[in-house]
C-alpha cells in the first residue's frame, strides 16, 4: 500500500472503515467523549495521524500522550464534539465532509466511553497548538503505526486482561490511546477488522 497523502489514499482509508461493523456502546452512566485519529501528512509526504502530548498544567493526565478530543457538550454528536475539539487543541478547522468513519466505542476505567472518529485533514495543513492544552503536537507516520515491534502485550495483577501499549519514537503510549491507535492502524491502513475494547489500560490510567 502506498502511503502518499493523496486521494488514492483517502479513498483506500475510506472503503476500509466503512466496510468496518464498528460497535457503539450503552453509556451505562460513563461520561461520553470523543477523540480523533486527524490523518495529515508528515514531513516527507507520507500518511500520518496526529498524536499530543497534554500540556503540564492540566489536572488530569498531565504530560501524557493523547489522541485530540474531549468529552461531548450537552447536545453533541461525536462527530461534532470531535470537530470542535480538533480545533480547540490545535486550530485545525474541518466540516463534516473530513469524516471517514467510526470504530469502536472503547470504555475507560477512569468512566469514559470513547468513541473514535477518523479524519481526514489532507497536506500541508498548518496547526496551532493551544499551550493551555496542548505541549507538543507530533506527526505518527503509518510505517510507525505498523513496526513490527509494536504493540506490545503484558499482564498485570490487578486484571486478567491483557494491557496494551504502542511504540512511537523511543517512547510508549498505553491505553486507551494505544487501543485506539492499535484499531485506526489494523482496520483503516491495513483492512482487518480488529476488535480492541478488551484490552486492558496500566493502573494509573484507571483514575
Amino acid at each position: 500500500m502506498n502511503y502518499r497523502v493523496n486521494e488514492e489514499l483517502r479513498a483506500t482509508l475510506h472503503r476500509n472503515v466503512s466496510a468496518f461493523p464498528n460497535r457503539n456502546s450503552l453509556d451505562d452512566g460513563l461520561k461520553h467523549a470523543a477523540v480523533t485519529l486527524t490523518i495529515v501528512d508528515n514531513a516527507d509526504g507520507e500518511g500520518a495521524i496526529l498524536l499530543t502530548r497534554r500540556a503540564a498544567r492540566l489536572n488530569a493526565h498531565k504530560g501524557q500522550w493523547a489522541l485530540p478530543g474531549g468529552r461531548l457538550d450537552p447536545g453533541e454528536t461525536p462527530v461534532e464534539a470531535a470537530l470542535r475539539e480538533l480545533h480547540e487543541e490545535i486550530g485545525i478547522e474541518l466540516g463534516p465532509d473530513s469524516v471517514l468513519g467510526l470504530l469502536d466505542d472503547y470504555p475507560t476505567r477512569s468512566g469514559y466511553l470513547i468513541t473514535p472518529v477518523v479524519l481526514w485533514a489532507g497536506a500541508g495543513l498548518p496547526l496551532d497548538p493551544n499551550p493551555d492544552e496542548v505541549a507538543s503536537v507530533h506527526h505518527i507516520s503509518f510505517t510507525e503505526l505498523n513496526r513490527p515491534d509494536s504493540p506490545v502485550f503484558f499482564d498485570i495483577p490487578e486484571s486478567d486482561r491483557p494491557v496494551i501499549r504502542v511504540l512511537v519514537e523511543d517512547s510508549f503510549v498505553h491505553a486507551p490511546t494505544a487501543a485506539v491507535m492499535h484499531q485506526f492502524a489494523e482496520v483503516c491502513i491495513n483492512g482487518r477488522h480488529t476488535r480492541v475494547d478488551h484490552f486492558e489500560q496500566p493502573v494509573f490510567a484507571w483514575k
